[in-house]
C-alpha cells in the first residue's frame, strides 16, 4: 500500500514566513506537502473557494487566517479584513455571500476594549457586505503565545447560476480586466508598522467586491471566465497562477495596471514591484472578446469601480508565462512572488 508520506515532494526542512506569503513557496507547501494527504477531485481546482452541490444548488465555500500586523492600519483593520476578505474569496468564485463564522484566537492579557474594537469593526463590515456572522468559537493562549489575537473565518456563498468559473475555460484573445488600483493595502500596512521613515497619505483597499462582481455578472455573465483576489503574492502571484493552470500565456500591458504613484514611490525605494504587493479591495477577471467593453463599462458605473481597467490579453505562447509589456515595445518576464518581502500583511 502507497500510503501518504510516500507522495511528499516537499523538501524543505522547516516552515518559514514565505510558505505563507501566497508565492512559490506557498505552492511548494501546498503541492508538496498538503495535497498528497488531502488531494480530491474538489481540493485540485486550488481556487479561492470550493464548489459544492447541494440538493439542486451550487454552493461556494471558503476559509481564511488573519494575522496582520498591525491590527489597525490606516483604512481597516483585522476584524474588518477578516470579514472581507473571506466574502470576497467568495465573491470571485460568483458567489453570493450568505453567511460567515468565525474563531478568535485571543492570547490571555488582552485589552477588552482592543477585542470590543474589532467585533465591532467585524460587524460593521458583514452589515455593509449583506452577510451575518452565524456562529464561530473562541480560544484564549498563554501571554505572548498569539501577538494580541488572531481570526479565523469561514464562509459559504450561493453560485450565480449564470457563471462557470475555471482557469480551464481561459482562451487564447479573452481579455483581463482589473478592477482598480494595486498596492494599496501592502504599502499601507507596511507604513503602519513605523519600521521606515517615510510618509504617506495613504490607506488600504480593504472593502467587498461583491457590488462590482454582480454588475459585471449582469453584464457579460456568458463571457466571464475567471475572477480571482490578488491578495497575498498580487496581480503578479494570481495571473501565474491562472498562467499555468490554463496552459496559456498572460500579457499585461504594464502601463496599464494602474498604481498610485505614492505606491510606485514606495515601491521603488524598497525594490519591491507592486505587481507582487497584496491587495485587499480589488479583483481580476477573464472575459471573452465580445463581452469585454460591456464588463469594464459595468465595472466603472458601480461606485469604487471608477479606475477599472483593460490590463492584459490571454495568448497562446509562451505557455504558463506571465509576460509584461512597456510602451517601448520591451517586454519582461513576470515571475510569482519570491520570498516574504512582506510577511503577516493580512
Amino acid at each position: 500500500m502507497v500510503t501518504g508520506a510516500a507522495k511528499v515532494r516537499f523538501g524543505d526542512p522547516r516552515i518559514e514566513l514565505a510558505h505563507g506569503a501566497g508565492g512559490k513557496a506557498s505552492r511548494r507547501l501546498i503541492e508538496g506537502l498538503l495535497l498528497p494527504y488531502l488531494s480530491n477531485e474538489t481540493l485540485a481546482d486550488l481556487g479561492d473557494a470550493a464548489y459544492l452541490e447541494v440538493q439542486g444548488s451550487r454552493l461556494a465555500f471558503t476559509a481564511d487566517s488573519f494575522v496582520v500586523k498591525p491590527p489597525v492600519f490606516p483604512g481597516g483593520s483585522i476584524g474588518e479584513l477578516a470579514v472581507n476578505g473571506t466574502v470576497n474569496d467568495l465573491a470571485v468564485a460568483g458567489a453570493k455571500p450568505l453567511a460567515l463564522v468565525a474563531t478568535l484566537i485571543l492570547e490571555a492579557g488582552l485589552p477588552t476594549s482592543v477585542l470590543e474594537a474589532e467585533v465591532a469593526a467585524m460587524a460593521e463590515a458583514a452589515r455593509r457586505a449583506g452577510v451575518a456572522v452565524v456562529g464561530g468559537d473562541t480560544k484564549v493562549v498563554e501571554h505572548g503565545k498569539a501577538d494580541g489575537f488572531y481570526i479565523t473565518t469561514a464562509g459559504v456563498g450561493l453560485v450565480d447560476s449564470r457563471v462557470s468559473l475555471s482557469a480551464r475555460g481561459v482562451r487564447p484573445g479573452d481579455q483581463v480586466l482589473l478592477s482598480g488600483p494595486i498596492g494599496d493595502h501592502g504599502i499601507t500596512v507596511l507604513l503602519a508598522r513605523g519600521e521606515l521613515d517615510l510618509e504617506a497619505d495613504l490607506a488600504s483597499d480593504t472593502r467587498p467586491v461583491w457590488p462590482m462582481v454582480v454588475a459585471l455578472v449582469d453584464a457579460a455573465a456568458p463571457g466571464l471566465r475567471w475572477m480571482r483576489d490578488p491578495t497575498r503574492g498580487g496581480v503578479a502571484t494570481a495571473l501565474n497562477e491562472l498562467a499555468r493552470e490554463a496552459g496559456v500565456a498572460v500579457l499585461l500591458e504594464e502601463e496599464a495596471v494602474p498604481v498610485r504613484p505614492v505606491v510606485r514611490g514606495a515601491c521603488e525605494i524598497l525594490g519591491f514591484d507592486p505587481l507582487h504587493i497584496a491587495n485587499e479591495g480589488q479583483f481580476l477577471a477573464v472575459v471573452s472578446p465580445e463581452y469585454a467593453d460591456a464588463a469594464l463599462e459595468a465595472l466603472k458605473r458601480v461606485p469604487g469601480g471608477e479606475a477599472a481597467t483593460r490590463v492584459g490579453e490571454i495568448r497562446e505562447t509562451p505557455a504558463k508565462v506571465v509576460l509584461a509589456s512597456s510602451r517601448y515595445g520591451g517586454t519582461r518576464v513576470v515571475d510569482m512572488l519570491v520570498g516574504d518581502p512582506l510577511p503577516r500583511i493580512c
